[in-house]
């Protein structure tokens, strides 16, 4: 004789009973739902790229799998890659940032295969295992892609035309950097000769130098000041295709450049490096984003105050440094972002304005976002116009 079921407990049964039709309806009856999930997918495939070839780990979506299905290594060219993924059916291939995977990820993606570009920041499992091979990071790479794509903490390449914009970015800083290197050098050597060069600009710089530079000198140094003058003219270029840039392919970047201190150069180099504005759903974390909120160590009661995280792009960050600088300094114009920042400063250390410096960097980069966005024209006092209903009431 069958017990009757209690009153409190009808309810339950009916979810039990209820929950296991849906896992027959839905095919988990017998698996996790990650099986289900992972169903698109015929293999979860661990790819480590090296230099000349990539080492490769293939194994099932079912996580109750441990068994690794193929393994072995292939050419790290298009024709080696299209041979062993090309024609295959839909897989799921997880590789860490590196200098090739951004056409690698572009070249897999093109065959239908979801690429997850890992974060190597976030990956201790990997490199700093103390049994580290290429074997094995291929084959850890694809247990956590089948797991969970989040603990990768996977990262989205540029586009090959954005890319080709940000180059003649970067390489217009790398010809800033040797510039200054050449002025450094000279103005070093003519100071031990006794030899001043008046202050004056870079791009001035080389005509300045050869009119007071000794004839014991000349020899040695007139042909690095050849060489900055031809520093000079490169980097005015490179300057012109920027302004270009800016003006005809990226028009987004005038709303930008409403901010006295954005120009040019530094508004290309934000839209370029963020390339897609609705990637962050608020604007706050673009500060995250680019580097320039503290890390977090946090351990119970202990909370120690730590450092910039610099996680994101060092150049756009030194670019919005400088349009920090510049709008703390003492040509900035009056606007809330000077404001606020000259309160953090006050009368205090060199550090506490090191700090305020890269707060007004992080709200800078929130800011341009928000224009971005918005469209909207910028009003530099805004909160001061904000508060001046509230005073007259």
């Amino acid at each position: 004789m069958r017990r009757p079921v209690p009153p409190q407990s009808q309810g339950k049964l009916r979810c039990i009973k209820t929950h296991s039709r849906c896992k027959e309806e839905t095919g988990m009856a017998h698996g996790s739902k990650r099986v289900v999930a992972m169903a698109g997918f015929e293999r979860v495939i661990g790819l480590d790229l090296s230099d000349k070839k990539a080492r490769f780990a293939e194994l099932d979506p079912d996580p109750t799998s441990e068994e690794i299905l193929a393994e072995g290594t292939v050419p790290l060219t298009e024709i080696g890659l299209r041979k062993r993924l090309g024609e295959r059916a839909r897989c799921r291939i997880a590789l860490e940032v590196g200098a090739q995977s951004p056409w690698v990820s572009r070249l897999l993606a093109g065959f239908g295969h979801e690429v997850l570009v890992a974060n190597p920041r976030q990956i201790a499992l990997i490199f700093r295992n103390h049994r580290k091979t290429d074997r094995l990071d291929a084959e850890n790479l694809a247990r956590l892609a089948r797991v969970d794509r989040r603990l990768l903490r996977p990262i989205v390449h540029r586009s090959a035309g954005t890319h080709a914009d940000l180059v003649q970015i970067r390489a217009r800083d790398l010809f800033v950097r040797q510039r200054t290197a050449a002025i450094n050098f000279v103005r070093g050597e003519l100071k031990a000769d006794g030899v001043r060069v008046a202050p004056c600009s870079a791009e001035t710089f080389a005509r300045k130098a050869w009119v007071v530079l000794p004839d014991s000198l000349r020899p040695a140094l007139g042909p690095a000041l050849l060489e900055i003058a031809r520093l000079t003219q490169r980097i005015q270029r490179y300057t012109r295709t920027v302004e270009r840039l800016a003006t005809e392919k990226y028009p987004e970047t005038g709303a930008l450049r409403q901010v006295k201190g954005v120009g040019a150069l530094t508004a290309l180099a934000y839209v370029l490096t963020i390339e897609d504005a609705s990637r962050f759903r608020r604007s706050r974390a673009v500060g995250a984003y680019l580097g320039l909120t503290p890390r977090l160590d946090h351990s119970g009661q202990q909370a120690p105050e730590l450092g910039l995280s610099k996680a994101g792009d060092p150049h756009l960050r030194r670019l919005l440094v400088q349009s920090a600088h510049y709008i703390l300094g003492p040509f900035g114009p009056d606007c809330d972002l000077r404001r606020w920042g000259m309160g953090l400063a006050g009368a205090g250390s060199k550090g506490r304005k090191n700090r305020a410096v890269a707060a007004v960097a992080r709200k800078l980069a929130v800011l341009l976002h928000r224009l971005w966005v918005s469209a909207e024209p910028y009003d530099p006092l805004y909160q001061v116009h904000l508060s001046e209903p509230e005073a007259a009431a």
